[in-house]
This record gives C-alpha cells, structure tokens and sequence, in this order.
C-alpha cells in the first residue's frame, strides 16, 4: 500500500521484500476468517501448519542492539521476519495441498523463541474443502 501522492515514495523498501500474503488466485485460499463469502465449506479435513525454526545471526544482534540505542526500524531484522512467515506459510499451503484440501480457514501466526537460540514462526489453520455456491 503507497497511500501517497503518485510518484512519492514513502520509504526506500520495496512491498515485495516487507509485505507478505498470497498472490492472486491461489489453488488453496488461506484467509483468517472463518468463512468466505461466496463459498461453503464443503469437507473439513482438519488442522495444517507449517512450521520454520531461524538461528539468531549474533552479526545482526549486535547491529540490532545498537540500533535499538537510537531508534528505528530493524530493517534487516524485518526483512527476515517476513521471510521466515513466507517460509512458514509456504509449508502450511503445500500440507493442506497435499491433504486435498483448497482452503484454509482461520489462518494465524505464532512467534516464540526457541530455547534461546532461535525464533519459531508456525502458521496454522483449519484445511477445508470449499464449494462456490
């Protein structure tokens, strides 16, 4: 999203490095509502995630640190987040694929540390078969 007067650019980071979620017409839908209007949920096969653990990188802790100090985004940190969630969400699409499913209802992440040494990013949902009505 720009939201800006055309050919202002608000930040130097392209959407497409910090933004994440599915491109247009997706074999399996992943949304987080419960339903989708226009369809009926035809089967529900039952939970899906998908799941990525990341290291810390003790290079980009220091530069983190420090940045913290003087305020600001921790682009690099954000970066790898929404690539770590891309990874995450990639996982839970091919699970729910493979089960036969094409969709995905109530879609989340969670983040946790993991034993101090990395971050765990799952995505998660109710894989579904939906019907158009």
């Amino acid at each position: 999203m720009h939201c800006g007067p055309p050919g202002v650019k608000l930040w130097a980071m392209g959407i497409e490095e910090y933004g994440g979620g599915q491109g247009p017409r997706p074999d399996v839908l992943v949304v987080t509502t419960n339903d989708v209007p226009g369809h009926r949920v035809q089967e529900v096969i039952g939970e899906v995630f998908g799941l990525t653990v990341r290291s810390r990188h003790i290079g980009s802790q220091i530069g983190a640190g420090l940045k913290s100090m003087v305020g600001g985004e921790l682009k690099g940190l954000t970066k790898t987040l929404v690539q770590t969630r891309g990874q995450a969400m990639e996982r839970l699409v091919e699970q729910a694929r493979a089960r036969g499913a094409n969709g995905v209802l109530a879609f989340r992440f969670d983040v946790t540390d993991a034993a101090d040494v990395g971050t765990e990013v799952c995505a998660y949902g109710t894989a579904v078969v939906l019907a158009r009505e």
